[in-house]
């Protein structure tokens, strides 16, 4: 079997399976924590955790234990893999990429870590681009470069309906200059050195969704780009549509549910943009 280069990458990235399974990238789960109840977030339904949160029930998340990430290392060695480049979600939110770096220290060819500084679909592109130039035989310093090249430019957009649960799970970042809002404004946030930060307030839901297609299209400009919409209990429907409308350099729109890990954080009612330059 010919040596290929592998890319591991964490279910932070909110990739769809068939995008994942299209570019042989394996996503390894991070962990949720409902009550009693620890497992892998895939394996949470979303509907029933959604009306958890919205009970006031405690819900909170951790990172893989690093034998998740050793076995996914190792499928991919048996597999011919001559090395590995493994993407996840900033360090500044979460010790997910402290324990792949545990879990490469046991495996027996090259695993190189990197630490996207963000989360969400801008992870997953970064992925995918990384994926591609692997499947096209590149060598390891173009698939990293690809990486952080993607990551580099893309931009999340984010709406929460409320801060509190980014308060609660200590993820608030240097957005909690935005708490102590009147309950009508709603927060626009971002991913900024590695945490999460604060964009616009603005009054209303209806409002906030509109200032989030323009901040899209601005950063769109007239560039390729690549889009996603994530959401998580909200109705993505009219912002696809409007994204379709305004951004002349828009690919295949990917529309998709947030993983379950950044809603517990994010809480009901959230959505996001990832606007990610594809050239």
């Amino acid at each position: 079997m010919s040596a290929h280069i592998a890319v591991v990458t964490d279910s932070t990235s909110c990739l769809p399976e068939q995008l994942a399974a299209q570019w042989r990238i394996s996503v390894v789960q991070v962990q949720l924590h409902v009550g009693d109840q620890t497992d892998d977030e895939h394996r949470f339904d979303r509907s029933e955790l959604i009306q958890t949160m919205k009970s006031g029930a405690a819900v909170t998340t951790s990172p893989p234990d690093p034998g998740a990430f050793f076995w996914s290392y190792q499928d991919a060695a048996s597999a011919g893999a001559s090395a590995i480049v493994s993407l996840h979600i900033s360090g500044r939110l979460s010790q997910t990429v402290e324990a792949a770096r545990e879990a490469a220290q046991q495996v027996r060819i090259p695993v190189h870590i990197l630490d996207s500084g963000t989360a969400s679909m801008s992870l997953g592109y970064a992925a995918v681009s990384a994926a591609r130039v692997a499947g096209a035989g590149g060598q390891l310093e173009r698939v990293l470069d690809a990486a952080e090249r993607r990551v580099r430019s893309s931009t999340e957009l984010i709406y929460v309906d409320t801060l509190e649960y980014l308060r609660r799970s200590g993820r608030i970042g240097a957005a909690q200059s935005m708490l102590g809002s009147a309950f009508a404004i709603k927060p626009l946030l971002t991913v900024r050195n590695g945490e999460v930060s604060p964009l616009a307030r603005v009054p209303g839901t209806k409002r906030a969704m509109n200032r989030l297609v323009d901040l899209a299209v601005k950063a769109a400009g007239d560039q390729p780009v690549d889009l996603a919409v994530t959401r998580f209990g909200s109705d993505e429907s009219e912002i696809v549509q409007r994204l379709r409308e305004r951004v002349p350099g828009a690919g295949e729109i990917v529309v998709g549910d947030a993983s379950t890990v950044i809603g517990a954080h994010v809480g009901p009612g959230a959505l996001s943009i990832t606007v990610s330059p594809s050239n």
